[in-house]
């Protein structure tokens, strides 16, 4: 019952990203959860948040990009006006394409192309090796909880006690 609980709250919540997706923008921000997210020639669009997909940038966007495990590519001669956060994935960045805000990729790489600029600070930790740093953890509550109940049925079953302490002897005759 409560696998079911959480499992439709889950659900709710997940449909219901975009529409709380209104930031300073206003009404041009765009979410996305596993597909990608095209923001065409000609297109301003405010913040973007992207989970498991790829962001396509080929107009401008005023806001902030955040992407987790996925990447972000920007057309030559566009911009992002703000901040630009990536875990998991890399920032591509066109000829004449540039950033106004810091960026911050983890397990990823920033591709600069000729004439691209990243107008705030840039943190790049490129290497696998980082996703394990916000899932720690998570990963030590599971070995706890591994390791509890690995205790609990090792003390529950009783071990047969054989006589003289070597195994079941054969039968005497």
């Amino acid at each position: 019952m409560r696998r079911q609980l959480l499992s439709a709250a889950l659900l709710v919540l997940l449909t219901a990203l975009p529409a709380f997706a209104r930031g300073r923008h206003g009404n041009n921000d765009r979410a996305g959860i596993g597909t990608d997210i095209t923001i065409n020639e000609g297109d301003n669009v405010g913040d973007i948040a992207c989970i498991f997909c790829a962001v396509r940038i080929h107009g401008d966007v005023g806001g902030d990009v955040a992407v987790l495990f996925g990447s972000v590519s920007v057309d030559s001669g566009h911009k992002i006006g703000g901040d630009v956060a990536i875990l998991g994935g890399d920032l591509n960045l066109g000829a004449g394409a540039e950033t106004g805000g810091d960026v911050a990729i983890l397990a990823g790489d920033a591709n600069l192309a000729n004439g691209a600029a990243i107008h705030g600070s840039r943190t790049v930790l490129p290497g696998a090796f980082w996703l394990l740093i916000p899932f720690a953890p998570l990963l030590i509550l599971i070995g706890i909880i591994w390791l509890i109940v690995y205790l609990i049925r090792r003390n529950r079953y009783q071990f047969p006690v054989y006589p003289q302490g070597r195994g079941i002897q054969p039968p005497r005759r």
